[in-house]
């Protein structure tokens, strides 16, 4: 029995964000900072909260930024002393406690679709059980729990349902008349998918090599029809960045002390082991 632990995480990073360009113009939308760090670590660090330290970026647009960032992760956040001559050299006198992260790399093309990037990855996959998400969207989703679902309903697959985030007033209509206004609700009532998902590693075998191939599409559509995917449903926080709108919606959430992807976990129970 392995340790939810040891399980992967594989985040898909590759997009190019055109939506938020005016955001993102110079950096790809994982590196969008809220607070001073990019989302993917606002991700990263929501799993690592619960045990989860390995991790498989699928990087695509502007993958360079991305990789800089955790080169230099140690020499960003440490003391150093830097020896000016022939010979440069950096001394790092001090370092604050950083994350203990196994962090894998993956170029998988810059123009591959979201199945592509994640068959692109599958060698690097070794337990019978693995996370995916995506890497702009943040959520307080127990992730302990979404595992021990996972495990109980006996499925190739587990996605996280979530509600839509109210945008807009919503209007409940009988005809031309207006029974109800709601000025912006918190959440809508439909489900969406949210990402967050698990599945068993043969779900990969599933996967054509096609770099246009799109998850969302043929893969998880057949998963559903074959009567191989639930849904897990969070009633909780969700957020996506997919706007300059959300960007600054998630860093007032960061300024004012709100980040509940981050919030402190309560005393749990621990969770089953994965085979």
């Amino acid at each position: 029995m392995i340790p939810i632990h040891e399980l992967q995480v594989v985040l898909l990073c590759g997009g190019q964000g055109t939506r938020i360009r005016d955001v993102t113009e110079d950096i790809p939308k994982p590196m969008i900072p809220i607070g001073g760090k990019p989302i993917v670590w606002h991700i990263m660090k929501s799993f690592a909260r619960y045990g989860l330290r390995r991790f498989i970026l699928c990087l695509g647009y502007k993958s360079w930024a991305i990789k800089d960032f955790f080169l230099n992760y140690h020499l960003a956040h440490g003391d150093l002393t830097l020896h000016l001559g022939r010979h440069n050299s950096v001394q790092v006198l001090s370092h604050p406690d950083l994350d203990d992260w196994e962090v894998t790399l993956a170029e998988t093309g810059l123009e591959t679709m979201t199945g592509g990037r994640l068959k692109r990855v599958q060698r690097f996959i070794d337990r019978e059980h693995f996370f995916l998400t995506y890497g702009d969207g943040v959520s307080d989703v127990d992730i302990g729990e979404l595992f021990q679902f996972h495990r109980s309903h006996g499925r190739i697959g587990t996605v996280t349902a979530v509600h839509l985030p109210g945008r807009f007033g919503e209007i409940e209509l009988s005809g031309n008349e207006v029974l109800q206004f709601a000025e912006k609700p918190a959440i809508s009532p439909g489900w969406i998918s949210g990402g967050f998902f698990v599945f068993r590693r043969e779900f990969l075998n599933r996967l054509s090599e096609e770099a246009g191939l799109i998850l969302e599409r043929d893969p998880l559509m057949n998963l559903a029809s074959d009567g191989e995917l639930a849904a897990f449903r969070h009633e909780g926080f969700w957020q996506c960045m997919d706007t300059s709108r959300d960007f600054q919606y998630l860093n007032q959430l960061w300024n004012e002390g709100k980040a509940k992807w981050l919030a402190p976990l309560p005393r749990r129970a621990v969770y089953p082991s994965a085979a």
